[in-house]
């Protein structure tokens, strides 16, 4: 069994990132940030803003989908050299929902060290705020563009008795909410838009108060969805509107 201890030089550091308020970044991840070689960025232009709110000079280079093929073995070659770098995703913590697990796994086979620089999650903040069960929860990502695909997870996650976290984007939020509706049943459910951003909204209510809501006033942004588990006995009837704040 390895154990790793200690910072050392040649390092992959995975720093979180804001997800909306431009004050949710940790001093360790400003700090992390400056002292790296190089910062991997799923987007330099965004990154680059962040970096010149908090006068971080270090140099930024590309990291996504379709060029990770390309950059991993330069970025691991510069680690084995004793260069450190940070990888930071559009917003929140890399790997949920972006590219940054290859380089992690090709990291981990060349021996390099990975630290966590842990901070804003929409994930967690979404849970924290829902007022639903969240242990045990359950992160599905996002779910299939395509609507057969969806559905059929859906179905399969409909059983499940925990709380259910997923992301939705605002052009499928109302097929999804709807097919929600119809496998799910009575559920309490949680729409998070743009979480800590000045235009965040919250909406609770049951899956068909929500489904009423969005089709009347269609949401835009980023959407977070928390779904209550399927319920093991008949619990007392759910009252209560959907609310926006």
């Amino acid at each position: 069994m390895k154990v790793e201890r200690g910072t050392v030089a040649g390092s992959l550091y995975i720093v979180s990132t804001p997800i909306g308020h431009d004050e949710d970044i940790t001093l360790r991840a400003i700090r992390t940030l400056k002292d790296v070689a190089v910062v991997a960025a799923e987007d330099p232009q965004q990154t680059q803003a962040l970096c010149e709110r908090h006068e971080i000079q270090t140099p930024l280079t590309s990291y996504h989908n379709l060029n990770k093929d390309d950059k991993t073995p330069l970025l691991i070659r510069r680690m084995q050299e004793g260069q450190s770098v940070a990888l930071v995703s559009d917003s929140g913590t890399p790997v949920v929902s972006d590219p940054g697990a290859w380089l992690i796994s090709q990291a981990l086979e060349a021996g390099i060290r990975i630290i966590p620089v842990p901070g804003p999650s929409a994930v967690l903040a979404a849970l924290s705020v829902s007022g639903l069960p969240n242990e045990p929860f359950f992160f599905q990502g996002f779910l299939p563009k395509q609507a057969t695909a969806r559905r059929r997870l859906l179905e399969k996650l409909s059983q499940e008795r925990f709380t259910l976290v997923f992301f939705e984007s605002p052009g499928r939020l109302l097929a999804t909410l709807e097919a929600i509706h119809t496998l799910f049943g009575r559920r309490r459910i949680v729409l998070g838009k743009d979480l800590t951003k000045p235009s965040e909204e919250l909406l609770r209510g049951t899956t068909a108060q929500i489904l009423r809501a969005v089709t009347s006033h269609p949401l835009d942004g980023e959407i977070t969805v928390v779904i209550e588990g399927r319920r093991r006995k008949r619990q007392a009837r759910i009252t209560g509107r959907a609310e926006g704040n």
